[in-house]
């Protein structure tokens, strides 16, 4: 992830814990396990033709790049306060509940960094089209969203809340 390395990367207090804490296993308990497991690959003899050795060193190689990944990303952290988030324009750290005008049914979001988004938990990020032309939305507005198809979809926005863990 190349861009990670010197854009600003904005995350929430929980995305922040989150990298942190992988970051913290894949150091300690990661390394430790890969490291058995070439030991054991090697004492089986001939390296050359040893297929649990190639897979060790190539998941070896894997967690090596996340942990650089996980770095860049914290060394370029600014971490949003979500219970400090205002609740009169939506930014990043809010939830929000939009009345989809063009579906006709009602949604929820919350705002995050890029790091952070899970479509399916309802995490979208502030550089998404649509978190994109929320921000610095207030409540009663409709926002129109150009889609990446050229489509557009509008929202009314219903109510921003502090994102307490959606």
């Amino acid at each position: 992830m190349a861009e990670a390395a010197g854009k600003k990367q904005i995350l929430t207090y929980a995305g922040l814990k989150k990298l942190e804490d992988e970051l913290f296993d894949l150091k300690v308990n990661r390394r430790k396990e890969i490291s058995q497991k070439i030991k054991e690959a090697r004492e089986q003899g001939d390296l050359s033709e040893n297929a649990e050795y190639d897979a060790a060193k190539d998941e070896q190689r894997d967690i090596e790049a996340r942990i650089e990944e996980i770095e860049k990303i914290l060394k370029n952290a600014e971490v949003v306060v979500e219970d400090e988030a205002s609740t009169d324009t939506i930014n990043i750290g809010c939830r929000v509940r939009l009345f989809d005008v063009t579906e006709a049914v009602e949604v929820e979001y919350a705002i995050v960094g890029s790091q952070e988004v899970n479509s399916l938990q309802g995490r979208i990020s502030n550089e998404c089209p649509v978190g994109k032309a929320l921000m610095g939305s207030r409540v009663d507005e409709t926002v129109q969203v150009v889609l990446p198809d050229g489509s557009i979809d509008s929202y009314k926005v219903l109510g921003i809340e502090r994102n307490l863990g959606l």
